[in-house]
């Protein structure tokens, strides 16, 4: 019954001063709403970035051999059983199996040279690892397509000026393609069909003893081949051997992450196992799981390990095959931190002067309370009630506040267009800015809070209890 009768007191004197009280909660709910907003995106980022370079590319797990990761050649290569991806494709929380073969090499066509990452794989098991058909480009806009829709008279001007401002972007799919454009709803109904037909080009994929290759889109720019060129690779082989080859290009293929977009040829196992002269031998076999948690990693990572017979070959994750990127998003993400700390730290000296000023207002309030018989301890106690409900308000209301906002552009994230969208892809980042989905960065708000509130109270507490009666009664 006291406690309760003490919850009352504490929420009643709140109210009787509502512009501090407003004021205070308020500086709480902003210190949350912006805290919660940023670390979202910057975790959305940076899974953002993990799943365009590790689900679309390495896996979140690779069997390998033991020297493979110092050494990237196919000299370290193993052999390849369809019975090891049976079995590693058994183990619990394992998706999909993919064999890889991944090397270097030189790309020339006409005059241009470049020196391009080759990725062979077996086209019907990528299906279901990357499936990297469905990155294939489907739709350019060219001069030549903006050319026929200006001889329309169906398409306005305006809708003409934000296809041309587009010009030499392709995109793997409607929905991007619409998206990059940002037309309305009704826009979109009217002029995407006629705008899509005139920008549509025609791809192709690899079958599994096809000799072709799949050209990365900003790649095939640079040499400037187009389905039906051929590309030449030059490198080394197996165990030494030249290799050496003229290859068709049977598609474009738009890949997520610009990095990887500008150095990327695509050929069948059977094809590189040729082309490098490793028959039977692959370099990697590429594994997602149904979750990226470090703890599903160690424990898939263990199992395969010891369903590996070969002692020269051993299963790591992608954050050991991948230590520099690793390490960017740690260094981000604790500046990321500090800022966040800066933040709070500027919202407690906001929420401790209120203190004060509240402490040097009810000075002879506390006095006459003392002085008529009430506890310093249950006063104590209505004080410390007091800025705990100052503080929930605040969180509350920044967790509410926050979470539509997270909801919705973690399902429409923001796409960076014009040149911004340019200077972010060249830096080698996807030009999306998604919400990361809720996790320990929003509940971590709720143990920030109630820090900074109980360093806050600390302060009143000790003033209650040196306060003496007949001086705070003159104050």
């Amino acid at each position: 019954m006291g406690m309760k009768e003490d919850l009352k007191i504490a929420w009643r004197n709140l109210w009787r001063n509502k512009r501090r009280t407003i004021i205070t909660s308020a500086s709480v709910f902003f210190a949350v709403f912006f805290a919660v907003i940023m670390r979202s995106y910057q975790l959305g980022s940076y899974d953002r970035m993990i799943f365009n370079f590790i689900e679309s590319y390495s896996g979140y797990l690779q069997v390998q051999h033991v020297k493979y990761q110092d050494n990237p050649s196919v000299d370290y290569s193993f052999d390849y059983s369809d019975s090891l991806a049976a079995a590693v494709s058994g183990v619990n929380k394992v998706v999909s199996v993919s064999p890889h073969i991944e090397s270097f090499a030189l790309a020339s066509s006409g005059t241009q040279t470049k020196g391009v990452a080759v990725l062979a794989i077996d086209p019907e098991k990528e299906r279901r690892f990357s499936n990297p058909e469905n990155k294939l480009v489907k739709y350019r806009i060219t001069k030549e397509s903006i050319n026929r829709l200006k001889l329309s008279a169906s398409i306005p001007v305006i809708i003409l000026d934000k296809v041309e401002k587009n010009l030499g972007s392709s995109y793997s799919s409607r929905a991007r393609f619409e998206l990059e454009l940002g037309l309305s709803t009704s826009d979109n109904k009217l002029y995407i069909p006629e705008i899509l037909k005139s920008s549509e080009v025609s791809n192709g994929f690899l079958t599994n003893e096809d000799e072709g290759v799949l050209v990365s889109d900003r790649l095939a720019s640079y040499l400037k081949v187009t389905i039906g060129d051929t590309v030449i690779l030059m490198g080394q082989g197996y165990h030494g051997a030249s290799a050496a080859g003229i290859f068709p290009v049977r598609g474009i293929i738009k890949m997520p992450s610009p990095d990887i977009d500008n150095r990327l040829i695509i050929m069948t196992i059977l094809t590189a196992q040729k082309f490098f002269d490793a028959e039977g031998k692959i370099t990697s076999l590429s594994v997602n799981l149904t979750s990226k948690s470090r703890r599903t990693m160690r424990d898939v990572q263990e199992k395969i390990n010891l369903l590996l017979t070969d002692k020269n070959t051993v299963a790591k994750t992608w954050e050991e095959l991948n230590p520099v990127l690793v390490q960017q998003i740690q260094g981000d993400s604790q500046t990321g931190v500090a800022t966040l700390g800066l933040l709070y730290f500027i919202i407690f000296f906001g929420i401790f002067g209120t203190v004060l000023m509240m402490i040097a207002e009810r000075t002879r309030e506390f006095g006459v309370l003392i002085a008529i018989g009430m506890q310093r301890m249950r006063l104590k106690r209505i004080v410390t009630i007091e800025m705990i409900l100052l503080g929930i308000q605040g969180l509350i209301g920044g967790l509410l506040a926050s979470t539509p906002f997270i909801l919705y552009f973690y399902y429409y994230p923001i796409v960076l267009k014009g040149d911004l969208g340019k200077m972010m892809e060249d830096y080698g980042w996807d030009a999306v800015m998604p919400t990361a989905w809720f996790g320990p960065y929003f509940y971590w708000q709720a143990i920030i809070v109630c820090i900074m509130v109980l360093l806050a109270t600390i302060y009143p507490l000790r003033k209650i209890g040196k306060l003496k009666e007949i001086e705070a009664l003159r104050s």
